[in-house]
């Protein structure tokens, strides 16, 4: 029997919580959660998680802990977890630019980590999430915490000394593709196309165009020769996007998220814009 704890019931929180409800997971997990919005632990008595008193109760109670809080709240609630810490929990964080020395610091210095980056998607089902470990935690202990992520989405294996850079892919990417969305449906709404139409074509060509990148065996340079034929429309608004460097927006897009990765655990109240608590 799995015993897994959350620290935390917020949206991310339950959403993984539910995940593990709905899946083959739930016969061999015991779940327990800890928020101090009380109601939101009580939402969950449907997926049988067992509400706790305290932060050092669910890592009294479980052997996988979730840090599902947000990053500043990390210095006020690890010391009060720090004496609850064996060496046989494992300490599973989902927040961004957080490291397991860190971690460490505030708990024991013998602590295992798990480091996690997942984004918004996992809500519906439809996550990405990155994980990293390191040496103090063995792969069945992995294992168990890839197929919790796995139950809310895809995972994927990166190095620890990556988690930052990994950020842009996947944690705040979402919100860059929106902002791309949104450009579209703007237009859309400016030159008069209805809007529920116009939502449903270019979401739908999103969907189909992910699918043609991880199905098709092409590669993205391929995939854009296949929609742009000489002297056509395709090519006359790609020529826009190059001219106005869309290419180098997003790669500084990328650089100032991953620096901004780096900055958080220096800052005396570190916020981040990946927030899921």
């Amino acid at each position: 029997m799995n015993t897994i704890g959350f620290i935390g019931a917020g949206n991310m929180g339950s959403a993984i919580l539910r995940g593990i409800a709905g899946s083959d997971m739930k016969p061999e997990a015991e779940l327990f959660a800890y928020n101090p919005t009380e109601a939101k632990v009580d939402a969950l008595a449907d997926c049988g998680v067992q509400k706790c008193k305290s932060a050092a109760e669910v890592v009294e109670k479980s052997r996988y802990v979730f840090l599902a809080i947000k990053p500043q709240k990390f210095e006020e609630v690890l010391p009060q977890i720090a004496d609850a810490v064996t060496e046989q929990t494992v300490l599973v964080s989902i927040a961004a630019g957080i490291g397991a020395e860190f971690i460490r610091k505030l708990t024991k210095p013998f602590a295992k980590v798990v480091l996690a980056m997942p984004n918004t998607p996992l809500l519906l089902g439809e996550g990405a999430t990155a994980l990293a470990k390191d040496d103090s935690v063995s792969d069945a202990e992995f294992a168990v915490v890839r197929n919790i992520f796995g139950s809310c989405g895809m995972t994927a294996v990166i190095a620890p000394e990556q988690m930052k850079e990994v950020i842009a892919i996947n944690g705040s990417s979402p919100a860059f593709i929106y902002l791309f969305a949104k450009g579209f449906l703007d237009y859309a709404a400016r030159v008069g196309l209805p809007e529920q139409s116009a939502k449903e074509l270019f979401v739908q060509s999103l969907i189909g165009s992910a699918k043609m990148i991880t199905d098709s065996g092409y590669s993205i340079d391929e995939l854009i020769r296949q929609v742009s034929s000489p002297g056509g429309t395709t090519l006359a608004g790609l020529d826009q996007l190059y001219e106005g460097k869309m290419l180098d927006a997003v790669q500084n897009a990328c650089d100032s998220c991953t620096k901004r990765a780096y900055e958080l655990p220096k800052a005396p109240a570190f916020i981040t814009g990946v927030s899921f608590a």
